[in-house]
């Protein structure tokens, strides 16, 4: 591993990993457009995310599991790839089932990009893990909060086959990570140090239970995070009477919120502890998720401002304090972790539209306002004492 941190390595792969979650984003944010144009309901909307979220959380962790014991450096191309040929078949989608499809294959793209472009975060890091793993998403948080403007600029205006467009942003990233396979490469070939001995004392059923903790935590958070994401432009144009183009904006605030929360998270983690952060950022925000159903829409701006960018700051350090718990298995906790993330989004976004469809979406925006009161689950993860991390 290296001794110091190379930023270079790190904004190579978090500029990637922007791009990678601006097309995703776009897809998302173009629901309107597929809503209205094949005639779509709530539910079905919500079953095109869950094709999405559905083959990434299924593969990123046999992607992880199998790069783990035989890394490849240039999988990061073909991601990219798959994900080029579903915004080239997602342009121009005709029927439901060829929009599963698309979805599915952008999906399969993410599924091989997030285990090994985070393992070498992490082998860029210089054993600043936490500040590693926080450039590195914030890349893909501010690409989700940028494909909503995108999409309001491009898609909107011009239709469905402008989708097209942003497959040269595919092609672009598998560019980039050309050169970064390269690096990777020749990492893997130079002469590896003694590995490192596992940083705690817990038994193999404590780490299974604190594995278990996250999961839930992960639980909260996501299927939160996926009312927001998936279903806030059609809150507001029914609650408050916006037009479409305002509502994407206000997705805009909300994602850059969880941006800027992505990005701190991991150094905070780095100083106080990665428990500590984790706790406060996902109970800490109940009071806001409480309130935001009875606000006026000024006010429910602020809050989704708040609300995203404590939720953001939880995710750098529970994946760092995963790989804590499992040293040696950064691939696996990867894909395991980011495929929980997708799989349980994926999973909040059909119940929910199944719920929206039945109850309305207001009605789903009251009930989600409980979920982080789970974060009280935080009380049961252990301290991971360890020597502290060097510093380049």
């Amino acid at each position: 591993m290296q001794e110091r941190t190379l930023f270079t390595v790190l904004g190579a792969i978090s500029f990637t990993h922007f791009l990678n979650d601006t097309m995703q984003s776009v897809m998302v944010a173009s629901y309107p457009l597929f809503k209205e144009g094949l005639a779509l309901s709530f539910a079905q909307i919500g079953l095109v995310t869950l094709a999405f979220q559905f083959t990434a959380s299924l593969l990123q962790p046999a992607v992880g599991l199998y790069t783990d014991r035989y890394p490849r450096p240039f999988s990061l191309v073909v991601g990219m790839g798959s994900t080029l040929l579903g915004l080239l078949l997602l342009s121009s989608a005709g029927s439901f089932a060829m929009l599963l499809l698309a979805a599915a294959l952008v999906g399969t793209g993410s599924s091989v990009f997030h285990p090994e472009a985070s393992r070498v975060a992490r082998m860029a890091s210089g054993g600043r893990h936490g500040l590693a793993q926080s450039i590195f998403q914030v890349g893909g948080n501010a690409g989700q909060a940028f494909g909503p403007l995108l999409a309001a600029w491009v898609v909107l205006p011009h239709g469905q086959k402008s989708i097209a467009l942003f497959s040269l942003i595919a092609l672009l990233a598998m560019v980039i990570l050309g050169g970064v396979g390269v690096w990777y490469r020749d990492q893997q070939r130079r002469p590896k140090k003694a590995a490192a001995t596992g940083g705690h004392d817990l038994s193999r059923r404590r780490v299974a239970a604190t594995l278990g903790v996250l999961v839930g935590l992960m639980f909260s958070k996501f299927f939160y995070l996926s009312s927001i994401s998936s279903y806030l432009i059609f809150y507001l144009v029914e609650h408050y009477g916006v037009d479409t183009r305002t509502g994407q904006y206000h997705l805009f605030y909300f994602l850059f919120a969880v941006a800027a929360g992505t990005l701190l998270g991991g150094p905070i983690g780095d100083r106080i502890g990665r428990k500590r952060v984790i706790w406060l950022s996902i109970l800490g925000v109940a009071p806001f998720t409480l309130a935001l159903p009875y606000v006026g829409l000024h006010a429910s701006a602020l809050l989704t401002l708040v609300i995203g960018f404590m939720l953001a700051s939880a995710f750098p350090a529970m994946v760092v304090y995963a790989q804590e718990l499992l040293p040696g298995k950064i691939g696996t906790v990867s894909g395991l972790f980011f495929g929980l993330a997708f799989g349980l989004a994926g999973i909040g976004a059909a119940v929910m539209g199944v719920l929206a469809d039945h109850w309305g979406i207001e009605a789903v925006y009251r009930l989600c306002a409980y979920l982080p009161l789970l974060g009280l689950m935080a009380v049961w993860l252990p301290e991971l004492h360890r020597p502290r991390e060097a510093v380049a």
